[in-house]
C-alpha cells in the first residue's frame, strides 16, 4: 500500500488570476507563496501546511450552475472563529438572501457533519466550504 502522510495542495482553475488572486487574499486571507517560473500563469497559497495552487485557464468558463449544493466537490478550510468568518463575509457583502449567486452563502451552524459550516462560492464558481471545530457562540 501507498503511505499517503497528508494533502499537499489541491489544485483550482480560474477564469482571472488576478481577481482569483484578490478573493483569496483579502477575502479569505490566504498568504501568497513563492512559486516556480511554468510557462502558464499561476498562483499558490499557503494553507496551514497544505498549499492551494490556482492556474489560469486558456478557455474561459465557470465551473459550476452556481446553486449551493454541500453534496457538490468542494474545498474546505478550517477557521478558528466561525462566527468572525461569518461577520467578515457578511461585511464585503456576502449574504444568505443576497440575489447575487455569486455573492451568497449558506449557513449552517448546527450541521449534521458535527461541526459548523459556510459554503459560497469563489470568482470562478468552485464551491467553497469554511467550517470550524465549534459554533463559537
Amino acid at each position: 500500500m501507498i503511505a499517503i502522510g497528508s494533502i499537499h495542495h489541491v489544485t483550482l482553475t480560474v477564469n482571472d488570476l488576478d481577481i482569483s488572486i484578490r478573493f483569496y487574499t483579502q477575502l479569505l486571507g490566504l498568504q501568497p507563496i513563492e512559486r516556480p517560473s511554468f510557462p502558464f500563469k499561476g498562483a499558490w497559497f499557503k494553507v496551514g501546511t497544505q498549499q492551494l495552487h490556482l492556474i489560469e485557464r486558456e478557455e474561459k468558463q465557470r465551473t459550476s450552475s452556481l446553486v449551493i449544493n454541500p453534496q457538490q466537490q468542494h474545498v474546505a478550510f478550517r477557521v478558528k472563529n466561525i462566527q468572525k468568518a461569518l461577520q467578515w463575509l457578511r461585511t464585503n457583502g456576502y449574504k444568505e438572501d443576497h440575489p447575487d449567486p455569486t455573492q451568497r452563502l449558506l449557513v449552517n451552524l448546527e450541521s449534521r457533519a458535527g461541526f459548523p459550516q459556510i459554503f459560497l462560492f469563489d470568482p470562478d464558481g468552485h464551491l467553497l466550504e469554511i467550517n470550524a471545530e465549534d459554533k463559537g457562540d
